[in-house]
């Protein structure tokens, strides 16, 4: 049917509903009947074809070249155990990316879109996916729309239609019936699914859901955006192939020497091989994604919701935090607690949003009568609605609550006072208008900033009168503000006028309300603890300058105070280092903020909620919108969403994403580390020529290198991954963004720490050779085995944290070194070519593992001193 072309009663009929919604068991039956509204998703990669790719790739080739060569050779037993830890990598590596998918997938699902619907002729907040057909909508300025949509009521309604109809302008769109052919771009009638509201408000019913509507239709068309690669990951990508070409012309060095000296071809091409196997750096990227997206997972907990990986990196060196003051620095529990009206100061008792409270004029109860026509237009000049739950504005709802103190029900006087037409509120206009009807007369009720109201008004209301506003009256009224501001209070101005044209001119002033929005517990704590960690947090905010700065005062921030108005005469960049509040400000204000503070070379993260925010939130290094008062267009340009709308949630995400990238550095140092160490130690040992019986002998075999590469790499390494984060994380100033992964200390620790391997790893080879080369063998397995294990802990103590403080590492470390004495004491040592050791062995090995620890501990201090770097 082709809804556009009927009235709105026609459409209301033939979908068998009304302007009071459908009630919640008919909706149920016909999301039985219809089915969810949300269009299939292309299949995401299955389980075997995530497990099958494991088995590509450069590396895993050359492990599959090692097999062919050990079974053309004979060497039965090397090519199934090579063959062996292939499939075990394989399983371990699907793992690890099996619940890297899933973290992912649960985020889609978190971030999944909400409707505003009328049901048993009440509003509701609802799934989007569980709309159906005859739903009523209710639209505002910076939604998605949820489904296919015949207006019904549209006032100043635009939406954005390009990703539907390549129009790149907003669409104004009207009510009214049209009553020719059109095409959808024509439709000026209907809003649909997907597209984003720019201005106004409407309300519509849902005439199509799903598969059905105009986006469900050109699905087919739409491809998903290739997932990016974060700019860790590519530098690593580079670092990983760089390092790859330098093991593999060792291991081809290795491959020759041992030729030219024994002339064992095949076996040595096997030991190569295996070298380059156990030393390619091949899993860095994909530890990165599997990192970020278990760091994002512990985000979730923590009320942050990362919409894509690169945000986990860039958070950990933001230096600037700019947030909205309301609701996020605050609790957005607004509480009338101030009147002025009739020359009077009043007190309202009271708090929160419960209806229960009493009128005082100095300190004496007074009768609220004298303040109905101010109550009476916060209560309907207003689109909140107040029952269980709050639906809409918080400063609204506050409104809403001191009219009821004083027997004022909204309901009541939205049936005596009918809307016919309003003004919505935008921040660029700083005030809401509303026209009614009453007793054969029109009314307009206006609300907004003081200054604002006072400039449109030419009466003011005393005692009943309606008299001239005087000079003096501004100047009182101005005062009053101020003193309220002072007090930290937020104020907004009332004004009316009876007028049979609906205009904003010549209004009569009544009076102000002034309501208080305490700052959020520990907000002050969470604002020190950026301080200590090199973050300065900037407020921004629409309030009154004195306001702002009372509240930024109370909960710690510094800095001068900038409002909107100073801002667009002076060249911001000049003195941006020293403004800590922006008071006054518009959407547009946050751009040149950014812009002056990314100039001066700062990591910006922004906050905003409306949709005039979200160019500021994507310019910002890290966008972050607001999970419950933000709109859907803010939070599709965000990185990140803040699902309690809490400051404190970004201290927490700030400091997960330094810990995480701690880890990451830890993952590297350990991997290059170790891989350097095996490299080294048969490089030197192939230069200086090993000899049991005139016979040229290495330190290790093929399969001890890949056993080395699985098991004591791997596990260890992977462990790193959910290392916690230090606890002087946030005592350290934000690390450069564009700072090398390997820094020098890092680089130099690796180099020596590999020396020192060798060194010890060779010594005691050389020592025990003589006895038997399968023990000396044994020994020199063993000792880098316990090396490496030596070097997670050395890695570990540069964060200050603790041995037992990651069970996952601990259990790691034990299966390790487990797994170890399994190729040494069982059956396994045929295949592995080990043999037993004594205790006066293990003793030897335990005594340079440790004198390597204390040796390693002292280098690693003098280099931290000498290149000036922590990490």
């Amino acid at each position: 049917m082709e809804f556009y072309k009927l009235d709105k009663k026609e459409v209301l009929s033939n979908l068998n509903s009304d302007i009071n919604g459908l009630t919640n068991e008919e909706a149920r039956k016909r999301l039985e009947k219809y089915g969810l509204n949300e269009i299939k998703e292309k299949e995401g990669i299955s389980p075997l074809k995530i497990y099958l790719n494991q088995y590509k790739g450069f590396v895993v080739y050359i492990l599959i070249a090692a097999v062919v060569i050990s079974l053309a050779i004979n060497e039965i037993l090397d090519a199934i155990v090579i063959l062996s830890i292939l499939i075990l990598n394989s399983i371990l590596g699907f793992i690890q990316e099996y619940k890297a998918e899933r973290a992912i997938k649960a985020l889609k699902k978190l971030s999944a879109l909400k409707a505003l619907v009328i049901r048993n002729g009440k509003k509701a907040y609802v799934d989007a996916k569980y709309l159906v057909l005859g739903d009523i909508v209710v639209l505002n300025v910076g939604d998605k729309v949820p489904a296919d949509l015949r207006l019904l009521y549209a006032k100043e309604f635009k939406t954005q239609e390009a990703s539907l109809t390549g129009e790149s302008n907003p669409v104004k769109k009207s009510e009214e019936k049209i009553i020719k052919d059109s095409e959808v771009a024509d439709r000026y009638n209907m809003a649909y699914s997907g597209t984003d509201i720019v201005s106004g408000k409407a309300i519509g019913i849902v005439v199509k859901t799903g598969e059905e509507t105009e986006l469900g239709n050109i699905a087919h068309l739409i491809k998903e955006a290739k997932e990016e690669k974060t700019l860790l990951q590519k530098k690593l990508g580079v670092l990983g192939k760089w390092l790859g070409i330098a093991v593999i012309f060792i291991s081809l060095i290795v491959f020759l020497v041992g030729v030219l000296r024994e002339g064992k071809a095949a076996e040595m091409l096997v030991t190569a091989i295996s070298l380059a196997v156990a030393a390619i750096p091949e899993g860095l990227p994909a530890v990165v994604t599997i990192s970020l997206a278990f760091g994002v997972k512990k985000m979730i907990k923590k009320n942050v919701l990362v919409r894509n990986l690169p945000s986990v990196e860039t958070i950990g060196s933001t230096d600037v935090i700019c947030v909205d003051k309301t609701g996020t620095l605050t609790k957005n529990q607004m509480t009338v607690k101030k009147i002025y009206a009739n020359d009077k100061v009043i007190d309202v008792s009271g708090s929160g949003y419960i209806t229960k409270g009493d009128f005082f004029c100095e300190n004496k109860k007074i009768d609220p009568k004298e303040l109905e026509l101010l109550l009476t237009i916060g209560t309907l000049c207003n689109d909140t609605q107040v029952n269980q739950e709050i639906v809409g504005d918080p400063t609204e709802a506050a409104l809403i609550v001191s009219c009821e103190k004083a027997g004022l029900k909204k309901d009541d006087l939205e049936k005596e006072y009918v809307r016919i037409d309003e003004i919505p509120f935008t921040s660029e206009r700083k005030f809401m208008a509303t026209y009614h009807s009453y007793r054969n007369r029109k009314f307009v009720f206006v609300k907004g900033a003081p200054e604002i109201v006072l400039n449109k008004s030419s009466k003011i209301y005393k005692n009943g009168l309606m008299v001239n506003l005087r000079d003096k009256d501004r100047e009182k009224i101005l005062g009053m503000n101020e003193k309220f501001a002072n007090s930290a209070l937020r104020v907004l101005a009332f004004a009316f006028k009876q007028d049979n044209n609906f205009d904003d001119k010549n209004l009569v002033f009544v009076g102000l309300q002034a309501m208080i929005d305490p700052p959020r517990d520990n907000v002050k704590e969470d604002i020190e603890k950026c301080i200590n960690a090199g973050i300065k947090v900037v407020m921004i905010t629409g309030d009154h300058p004195i306001t702002a700065r009372e509240i930024a005062r109370e909960i710690g921030i510094n800095g001068k105070v900038l409002t909107g108005d100073q801002l667009e005469k002076i060249n911001l960049i000049d003195v941006v280092e020293e403004i800590g509040i922006y008071a006054r400000v518009n959407p547009e204000h946050k751009l040149r903020i950014i812009d002056a503070l990314q100039n001066k070379g700062h990591v910006v993260a922004m906050t905003g909620d409306g949709v005039n925010d979200a160019p500021a939130i994507k310019k910002a290094d890290i966008g972050i919108a607001m999970g419950i008062s933000g709109t859907e267009v803010a939070r599709e340009a965000s990185d990140m969403i803040l699902t309690d709308d809490n400051f404190g949630s970004i201290v927490n995400a700030v400091e997960e994403g330094r810990g995480i990238y701690d880890n990451i550095k830890k993952f590297v140092n350990y991997l290059l580390s170790s891989n350097f160490g095996e490299v080294l130690v048969l490089f030197a040992a192939m230069l200086i020529g090993f000899k049991y019986q005139n016979e040229f002998v290495l330190p290790l075999v093929a399969l001890q290198i890949l056993w080395m590469n699985l098991v004591t790499d791997g596990l260890p390494a992977l462990a790193l991954g959910v290392d916690p984060a230090s606890k002087d994380v946030m005592l350290r100033k934000p690390r450069n963004k564009n700072e090398n992964i390997i820094t020098k200390n890092m680089a130099i620790n690796i180099v020596l720490i590999g020396i020192i391997m060798t060194l010890a790893v060779l010594f005691l080879f050389d020592f025990r050779l003589q006895e038997s080369v399968i023990k000396a063998q044994t020994i020199a397995f063993t000792t880098l085995v316990m090396l490496e294990m030596m070097r997670v802990y050395l890695i570990r103590k540069q964060y200050k944290i603790g041995l037992f403080e990651n069970k996952f590492l601990l259990l790691a470390v034990i299966s390790s070194i487990l797994l170890q004495l399994a190729v040494i004491y069982t059956p396994l040592s045929r295949y592995f070519r080990t043999t037993g050791l004594d205790i006066m062995d293990w003793a030897y090995i335990l005594g340079v593992v440790l004198a390597s620890f204390v040796i390693s501990y002292l280098l690693g201090i003098l280099v931290k001193n000498f290149t000036k770097e922590t990490d």
